[in-house]
């Protein structure tokens, strides 16, 4: 588990991160995000014993990351963003060497262990060197499983991976997440959204949100927004779901479906199908939407996301 408490540090006369206060419990995966230079890798760096904070305290897996950074480390698991990899050696001597610095008992075992959760087993012969980027990263995410660690501590994870692969990285860090402790930073807010229990977004320093990406959405929306969707012809449905009482903001779109909206509390999906259906209109749809993890990033920090920039 992770414990924050008005963390701070300083360089020089620029103030990475003030006051960053938040807690990530056993079990929890905890998505950290905000745009480049906004504090993420800083507070990372802390929390792994790489640099002390200036003014505010961290415990990590119950030990305090500066008086106690040697047990901290013993039960962290860190994955930079970009990882130092030693690229004359062989995958399999690079973790072995990782394992045997760490003390880790029956090494040859536990490399080969490390190996297939990342899935790269039929790579451990190969040279570091001889390997696509995607492929590095998955020797990094190697070495901070070895030791079985309480905590892993993530910098971009998936990024430089192919599509499967960053599937297969997702779906493993899933895993790992049911029984440790998972800090990770992230640029692509999808990812964080489906994968993340809870996110905390960082800009300039400064903690702006936390939250389960579902409450987020609440309580940055205001309402609640409903899509509606019928068989065949939906001229006058508009008209039709205006007359709903709560009903709010009623908007034709140009594929047929109708959007409406109502207050937080009182829902009124249950009488808009009954009349819809009275109607003689033949429901095939009626879900809510929300804000995406991308309009509150916007939202909250007013920067451009960079799953936008990498669009344009």
């Amino acid at each position: 588990m992770i414990k924050v408490n008005g963390l701070t540090k300083d360089y020089g006369v620029r103030r990475a991160i003030s006051n960053v206060t938040f807690d990530a419990e056993q079990g929890e995966i905890v998505g950290f995000l905000g745009p480049n230079g906004a504090g993420k890798t800083t507070t990372m760096r802390i929390l792994t014993g790489y640099m002390p904070p200036t003014e505010g305290e961290a415990i990590v897996a119950g030990y305090d990351v500066v008086s106690e950074s040697i047990e901290v480390r013993r039960r962290v698991g860190y994955l930079p963003e970009t990882v130092p990899l030693y690229t004359d050696m062989s995958v399999f001597d690079y973790l072995k060497f990782m394992a045997d610095l760490r003390h880790i008992p029956s090494v040859d075992e536990r490399v080969d262990e490390a190996l297939e959760m990342v899935g790269l087993t039929d790579r451990a012969d190969g040279f570091i060197g001889n390997l696509s980027k995607g492929m590095r990263q998955r020797v990094g995410l190697a070495q901070a499983l070895l030791h079985r660690p309480e905590v892993l501590i993530l910098d971009e994870p998936t990024i430089g991976l192919d599509p499967g692969q960053v599937v297969d990285v997702r779906k493993l860090i899933r895993e790992i997440g049911k029984e440790r402790t998972v800090l990770l930073s992230t640029h692509i807010l999808s990812e964080a959204q489906n994968m993340c229990d809870r996110v905390l977004i960082i800009n300039k320093g400064l903690i702006v949100a936390e939250d389960t990406p579902e409450n987020l959405q609440a309580r940055l929306v205001g309402a609640e927004r409903v899509i509606l969707r019928v068989r065949g012809d939906s001229d006058d449905l508009a008209k039709v779901v205006e007359k709903v009482k709560g009903v709010e903001h009623v908007d034709a779109k140009a594929d047929g479906t109708i959007e409406f909206e109502f207050a937080p509390g009182k829902d009124v999906r249950p009488e808009v199908a009954k009349t819809v259906i009275k109607e003689g209109y033949d429901l095939l749809e009626l879900r809510p939407v929300g804000l995406s993890l991308e309009e509150i990033f916007l939202e909250l920090t007013g920067t451009e996301s960079t799953d936008k920039q990498r669009s344009e």
